[in-house]
Formats: C-alpha cells, structure tokens, sequence
C-alpha cells in the first residue's frame, strides 16, 4: 500500500468542530499571529514556548493564578521553571463541573456497574478530605493507593490533592514485595486499600497481600479498606463508608500550591532495580494533559473517554484528567477478554464512548482472534481511538479501519511514565497514514539525533527534547543530589532530553517508532528496531507474539528471536525457515535471527509491555534484581540456560 495514501482525512466539518481549530483562532485573537495549518502552529508552539503555554492556560481556562513571570532559567533544561508565581489547586481544576451529569461511570467485569454524577463526585471528594485533614494530612505528606481502576480510587486522589498532599499508587495485581520497594521509598502515612478485585471472572482475595503491605511501611498511620468484592472488613482498618461519613463543609477548602508542586510519584518499571520515584508536577501534568485531551484527542464537554488501564499504569494518571474538560471518565477494571472479546465493545456501545484507548498489544489480540466490531457493534459516537504502550505495527492500523470503524482518528501516541504524559500524539485535523503516529506534540520541541547530536530527518535515531517543557519531573524522589535525574535524561547529550526511543521523523509530518534505544540489536554494528521485527512475525497465522534480544556472540552479536505458538503448535524446521524468510525479506538480511526458539509466555510488565532486557539479561546469565515488578516473573524461567543458545 502507497505510504502516501491516507487511512483516515477529517473532513471539513471535522476540521471545523474541532477543538484545535477553536485555538487556533484563539491564538490569533490573542497574539496576531495567524496559522496556515497544523505544521506552522507547531514551529510557533516550540519557537515562542512561553508564549504557547501562556495561551493554552488561558484557553482551558485553568483555575489558578497563573502570574506575571511565565518561565525562569529556560535555557537549562535541568533547571528550568514554568510559571514559578503561579498558584493554583489540580483537584479543583478537576472538579469544575458541578451538575448531575454523569462524571464516572464504571464496570468491573460482570460484577459491578455504577456511575457517579459531578455533585456525587463532589460531595465524596468534600467528605474523604475532611478526614484526611483529620489525620493531619496537608501540604506534601504522601497518600498512597493500592487500588482498581475504580471510582473510589479517583474520590481518593482528588481528596489527596484538593489538600496540596501527593498522590502515589498501585494496582491490587502488583506483589508485596514490589509495592514496598515503590512506597518504601516514598513514606506514605495513608494507604486506601481494597479486599480484592475480579479477574478472569474470578474474586481475587488480596487481605493477605495488604497485611504484608502494611506491615513493611512503618510510615503509615492509617490504612482504609474500600470493599469491592465484598469481603468482611478487618477490625484494624478504617472502613471506606465511616470516611465518608465524616462531617464536612459542602465547600471543599482546596489548598493552593505552586505551579511546580509535587501533585503525583510515579514508578519506573523497577525491572533493573529498585524503581525510580519520577515525582510530577501540579501545573506541569494540568497544562500538559489539558493540551494533549482538548487539541489532541478532541475531548469536549460531555465526551465519555475510556482507557483501558491499571491504577499502576501512568495512562490512569492521564485518563482522569479528563474530568477537567467535563467529559465523563469511563473505568473499567477486569480483564479484556472476559467472557469474550467483545466486553469492552460491548461496553463502548452502551456508554457511547467517543474515545476508546488501549493498547497496541490489545490490538493485535482483537486481530489474532478475528474479533470484528465493525460488523457486531454500533460505535455511533466514537471519534477517536488511542493506542499506545508499544508499537502499533501498520497491519494493524489496517485492521482498525476494516474491523472496528473506518471514520474514526486513529492516534498511536507515545512517551511515557517519565513525562506522565506523551511525545508523540494523534491529531484531529490532520491524516492518518499508515504506520505513523500523526504529529509530534504541540510546545514539545521534538527531534531525532545521530549519535553525534547532529539532527536527522526521515533517518532512524534517537528520540530527544531541545527544549524544556512543563510536564519534566519536578526529580526523583530521595535523588536529593539530582544525580540520578540527570544519568536518566540528560548524560546523552548535553542540556538535551535524551527519550531512549529509536524513531524517525517522516515527510507526513509524523513520527514512526522502531522500539526502545536500549533493546535495540547490533548484529555487524547495524542498530535494528525490534518491532520492524515484531511487526512482520506476529503477520503469521502461527505465531501469537514474540520478543527478540540480541545475544553477545562469537565477538559480534546475534539475533535471537522467541516465539508463542497457537495451542497445540509446535516449531518445526519448515516454520523457523518460514520465519527468518520473512524476516529477510520484509526487512533485511541483518535482521533475520540466527537462532528462533518457542517459548510457552512472554514475561511482560504490569502494564503490558514486554521486557527484552531482562529476557536479555537472563539469557546472559545476569541477575534480575527485581521479578516483582513484572506480571509474570516465573516466565523469566523459561530463558534460562536454552541449550541452543549456549
């Protein structure tokens, strides 16, 4: 297929109704400055930055003061600071709407189904941070969640925050071990908690794992227990219903703070060690993701947005942002595939979801397992469908548009927990071509750098930032030196954020992303993206999904590549030949693997994402210094000492 020939244009009544269509003539009345399409915006956003992100705050009308001084130290990436007098609160951003519109609405499996309007919301935010105040929580103190995607866990966050408090969670599936290294480091002195969560169509009992918890984090004064399964509370929690019982003013008091407050701890994967603590920003997440929902996703008041995500995966943090935009955040908590493989599109046909985020490896499931909701769902109202969490190989943006719904935006966005927020974005006014995400994100001074820091167009490199931008980490949390902050990003290249994502820049104005810089093969010291490999692997019928390292070899290094086979399948000489054919000449030569191996499961993160490293490092016979942080740590198991490959 012509890489010219767009999948998806909006048309004229789409470029009009659209969200950045109103900013740019926004833009106009406020600075003169008059835009002839997307591109020109984009160079001005990143050329006169402070003057871009100014703008956008009064756009989204942000509740705040945002002050005279828009950025000081600007030059130094490091150093820089947005909008240091301005003062504003993230829950009441958050909480604008006060109305009996719905605000939350939410299943888990098919168990439970509730909604909460904005005046509930409201009045169970008002009730949990009067307790909290209660408990002599204030400004800076640590809140942690070890909570499902649930509307509670959203009363709980905004409660946090409305009083300057830090938010910091996890999800019920993560191990104690590994939420003990996460909020360890942290110190929480509150932790809501759940009695279990549902799976599979199984009750899953998590007491046992919160005891641990509870016992490993002497910093904790009170842990509350929120019941979704309906297990009999323990005496020595505070219930969920007598935190809402407390008395309170119908106006919730929200704490003022500064722009670049700490509001949110997120967690490295912790696959390598200890987890990084990447300490965000009140003012940096608000600005940042009001851009990337209302100009680049679209999202409108009334607008219901669904992600499908855990509370330990940053797409959370994203998701109920949403809120300030008055849509309705649409939370589901379970699993995909349960009972079968329409739930989820069951489910967006009776909320009328308009945007429906997930992953790519979600996707690719939907195609393996020939699910076509274009011929079994309505979809009247969704506009818009965000992929992200890997990359979105280019067969399956074909199958976006054949099996699900063809006048639908398709956005593959990227960047990461780093930046809670993305890099790369979908776009509502522009094409979508196949393959590609559509743009690089308004006031991100995105480009693509040679190992020499010399900048390349349409060439494959490394994905860096020239400028700084609100949404940096405020630090790591205990990195009182900063040295870690800066080995993180900065020790590439000079006062450049260094991303650790292997891309290219294409004449569409997009961004096609090749994988992880660091899981990147050197067969011959060629660099080699492992999703062009994925890419054309998982096309075969037989293979369910793989993962490739590059195993140090002979003075060189050799391409191994592991695969899932359909049930019952076993790899034969045919197959492994039928694969490094394709291999070689859907890519190249160098990329074809020297040795292909079946495997019975991938070890994957908790959020999904597969870990070549550690399977690389296995494979090597190095230690992996933190099993917990993965989904399935006893897969590991399967990639050591494989006689082939000794």
């Amino acid at each position: 297929m012509n890489q010219q020939i767009p999948l998806w244009t909006p048309d004229h009544n789409q470029v009009e109704q659209a969200n950045l269509t109103r900013f740019i003539r926004f833009v106009s009345n406020s600075t003169g400055k008059n835009f002839a399409d997307f591109d020109s915006l984009y160079q001005w956003s990143i050329t006169d930055s402070e003057t871009f992100w100014s703008v956008l705050w009064d756009f989204c009308e942000v509740i705040g003061d945002k002050g005279e001084t828009l950025l000081i130290d600007g030059e130094n990436m490091e150093k820089a600071q947005w909008f240091p007098e301005a003062r504003l609160n993230f829950a009441e951003n958050l909480l604008r709407e006060r109305s009996d519109n719905t605000a939350i609405t939410f299943k888990a499996e098919d168990q439970l189904d509730y909604q909460l309007s904005f005046n509930e919301l409201y009045e169970q935010v008002a009730a949990v941070a009067a307790w909290l105040t209660k408990q002599g929580i204030g400004k800076g103190d640590r809140v942690a969640a070890y909570l499902p995607n649930m509307p509670e866990t959203i009363v709980a966050m905004l409660a946090t925050t409305s009083l300057g408090a830090i938010w910091t969670s996890t999800s019920p599936d993560f191990g104690e071990e590994s939420v003990i290294d996460r909020f360890g480091q942290t110190q929480p002195k509150i932790l809501f908690c759940v009695d279990g969560y549902f799976y599979n169509g199984k009750s899953i009992n998590t007491r046992n794992k919160v005891a641990a918890i509870k016992e490993g984090l002497p910093s904790l004064q009170q842990t509350v227990e929120i019941s979704l399964t309906g297990a009999q509370a323990e005496s020595d929690f505070t219930s969920w219903s007598s935190v809402l019982a407390e008395p309170h003013d119908a106006d919730i008091n929200f704490v003022k703070t500064e722009f670049n407050h700490p509001l949110y701890i997120l967690y490295s994967s912790g696959t390598t060690g200890k987890p990084k603590c990447i300490t965000h920003k009140v003012g940096g997440v608000l600005l940042q993701h009001l851009k990337e929902q209302q100009l680049h996703s679209d999202i409108k008041p009334g607008d219901r947005v669904f992600y499908f995500t855990t509370c330990g995966w940053m797409m959370w943090n994203w998701l109920v942002t949403a809120l300030a935009s008055r849509a309705t955040v649409v939370l589901f908590d379970g699993a995909p595939f349960y009972p079968d493989g329409n739930v989820l599109w069951d489910y967006a046909d009776q909320v009328d979801m308009t945007l429906f985020g997930t992953s790519a490896k979600y996707i690719d499931a939907l195609k393996k397992n020939n699910i076509q909701p274009k011929q079994t769902h309505q979809l009247k109202y969704l506009r818009t469908i965000c992929s992200t969490g890997s990359v979105l190989a280019p067969e399956s943006f074909n199958f976006v548009y054949e099996s699900i719904k063809q006048d639908v935006n398709l956005a593959s966005i990227s960047g990461g927990t780093d930046i809670v927020s993305c890099f790369v974005l979908g776009n509502p006014v522009v094409p979508v071509y196949r393959g590609e995400s559509q743009c690089r994100g308004l006031g991100m001074a995105v480009e693509v750098f040679n190992p020499q820091g010399e900048a390349l167009n349409d060439e494959k490199g490394e994905l860096v930032c020239t400028k700084t931008f609100p949404s940096q980490p405020l630090c790591f949390w205990g990195d009182d030196s900063g040295e870690k902050y800066h080995n993180a990003y900065f020790s590439e290249y000079e006062n450049i954020w260094h991303h650790g994502d292997y891309v290219r820049l294409t004449k569409n104005g997009g961004v096609v992303i090749y994988g992880r810089s660091d899981a990147t093969l050197n067969p011959g010291g060629v660099r080699i993206g492992t999703a062009e490999i994925y890419r054309h692997v998982e096309q075969l019928d037989d293979v369910v999904e793989s993962i490739v390292i590059g195993q140090e070899w002979d003075n060189d290094v050799r391409v191994v590549l592991f695969v899932v086979l359909q049930p019952g399948l076993v790899l034969d000489e045919k197959l492994i030949q039928l694969i490094r054919q394709t291999v070689r000449e859907k890519c190249t030569p160098r990329h074809m693997p020297s040795k292909v191996i079946q495997v019975a499961e991938i070890p994957r993160t908790k959020s999904g994402k597969i870990v070549e490293l550690a399977v690389r490092d296995v494979v090597h016979n190095r230690e992996i210094k933190n099993r917990g942080a993965l989904a399935n740590p006893r897969a590991l198991e399967l990639y050591k000492n494989i006689a082939e490959l000794q």
